[in-house]
């Protein structure tokens, strides 16, 4: 059998993996290149790609929500028109597991050609190897991305919990803790979009997190330097030990769970000019039942 035809075999058999495995490889290459030169990464919307996303999707549904048995339940709460802010809970350090799997989720329930942006921290927009998370719409975050997405009528995904949220401990991983971070309040209010609660269990068990190291992140001055308020030590394989996920580490295969939470219209709910705190406060009481209910039908860490 000649080399082609197996090629056409293997591609017959496991549709649009080879070619988004070479398109992935080809987005890190550029990546690495930019980290060496040390720019910038841009948030520039322009960047996402659905036809990036249509070749790449099943590549990514076979390799996420295989490894994290990723599950999503309540997509049919998304609008399927028009711009809306999904607020969610995040884990995993700068391993984002729960953000590809709703990605994924997202894609497939919608499709590729409907734009759709997740709002990360600098360090992960900067970081070797995100050419697919921008391809496939990840911005840094800011409310600029934000206001510009909803003017291209795009759902937006933001973490409010940030770093704090995402380095907590491992047995803090049925909280939401957003540190009282009220902007996703404030930014819903002022493009008068609905915020959609998406709530994930599972991504904190990746690892074993064990300090955030907020006081040594303070005394370095990195919310200064890097944008961060954090310095966390965590465990897990290959090497053991890591400090803010350096030198590397492989994600345990802990199964995520995702639930989307009906939409909420602020203005419809509280009135015409609320007050943020009494918002933010609903809100993540609502989120903590819902991660209470999935925190509830977990057996087992890293099983579920």
């Amino acid at each position: 059998m000649s080399e082609e035809s197996l090629l056409h075999r293997i591609e017959d058999r496991l549709p649009g993996l080879a070619g988004g495995a070479v398109e992935m490889s080809a987005a890190w290459s550029e990546d690495v290149v930019r980290w060496l030169t040390r720019s910038r990464a841009k948030g520039d919307l322009d960047q996402w790609d659905p036809d990036y996303i249509r070749r790449t999707l099943p590549l990514l549904r076979r390799t996420f929500c295989s490894y994290f048995r990723g599950e999503v339940e309540g997509l049919e709460n998304i609008p399927a028109d028009g711009p809306v802010l999904l607020v969610g809970n995040h884990s995993g350090g700068l391993m984002i597991a729960d953000t590809f799997v709703f990605a994924v989720a997202f894609y497939e329930r919608f499709g590729p050609d409907r734009r759709f942006h997740q709002l990360a921290h600098d360090l992960v927009t900067r970081f070797p190897g995100v050419g697919t998370l921008r391809m496939w719409g990840t911005v840094p975050d800011s409310h600029e991305n934000a206001q510009e997405a909803f003017r291209r009528r795009a759902p937006v995904l933001v973490y409010p919990g940030g770093d704090y949220e995402t380095f907590r401990p491992s047995w803090h991983s049925d909280r939401i803790e957003f540190a009282g971070r009220k902007g996703f309040v404030k930014l819903a209010l002022a493009e008068e979009v609905p915020i959609v609660p998406v709530v994930s269990i599972g991504g904190q068990e990746t690892a074993l997190f064990l300090t955030r190291g907020e006081k040594l992140a303070q005394l370095l001055r990195l919310d200064r330097l890097m944008r961060l308020k954090v310095l966390p030590v965590s465990i897990g394989p290959p090497l053991g030990p890591n400090v803010l996920d350096f030198p590397g580490r492989l994600p345990l295969p802990s199964k995520v769970t995702i639930r989307v939470m009906p939409p909420i219209d602020v203005e419809e709910r509280y009135g015409p000019a609320p007050d943020p705190k009494i918002v933010y406060d609903e809100v993540t009481d609502d989120m903590q039942s819902t991660l209470d209910e999935l925190s509830e039908e977990r057996t087992l860490p890293v099983v579920g």
